[in-house]
C-alpha cells in the first residue's frame, strides 16, 4: 500500500508543502461558469435565421450548496475574470485537499499504535462505548 521510500519525515514534509500551497491560493468559490447563447423568440430577429447561434455569449456562474442552487449572470470583463479565477482556485483547492487526505492516510498507516496503561484502557472503553451508543441513537 505504501512505498517503502516514503518515511514519516518525507510524508510530513509533503503535507506541509501542500498546506503551504493552499495558503497561497487566495479567494475561491464553488461552482462552474457556463457560456450560453439564446434565441429571443422574435421571428424577425437575426437569431431566428437558420444557422445563427443566437444572442450572446452570456456567462452564468452556478453552483449547488446543501441542495440549494445559486446562479448569477456575469458581466463580461473584470467580473467574469474574478469569478473564473475564483472557481479555478476552488478546483486547485479540491485537488490539494485530496492529496493532503491521501498523505495523511499514509502517515496514519505508518505511525505506530501507542500503548496505554491498563487503567487507561478501561476509561477508554467506557468513553468509546458511550460515544458509539450516542451515535447509534442518532440514526
Amino acid at each position: 500500500m505504501s512505498d517503502k521510500s516514503e518515511n514519516l519525515e518525507n510524508l510530513e514534509s509533503k503535507r506541509k508543502k501542500l498546506f503551504n500551497e493552499i495558503s497561497k491560493l487566495g479567494d475561491f468559490r464553488r461552482g462552474t461558469i457556463s457560456v450560453n447563447f439564446r434565441k429571443c423568440g422574435k421571428p424577425t430577429c437575426k437569431c431566428a435565421k437558420p444557422g445563427n447561434i443566437g444572442h450572446g455569449p452570456q456567462y452564468l456562474w452556478n453552483t449547488t450548496i446543501e441542495g440549494k442552487s445559486y446562479a448569477k449572470n456575469l458581466k463580461l470583463g473584470s467580473e467574469l475574470q474574478k469569478y473564473t479565477e475564483e472557481t479555478e482556485n476552488y478546483k486547485k483547492f479540491k485537488n490539494l485537499s485530496k492529496q493532503i487526505i491521501e498523505i495523511n492516510e499514509k502517515i496514519c498507516n505508518i505511525t505506530p499504535v501507542k500503548s496505554i496503561a491498563n487503567n487507561d484502557v478501561e476509561d477508554l472503553k467506557k468513553k468509546l462505548q458511550k460515544y458509539y451508543k450516542q451515535k447509534l441513537k442518532k440514526k
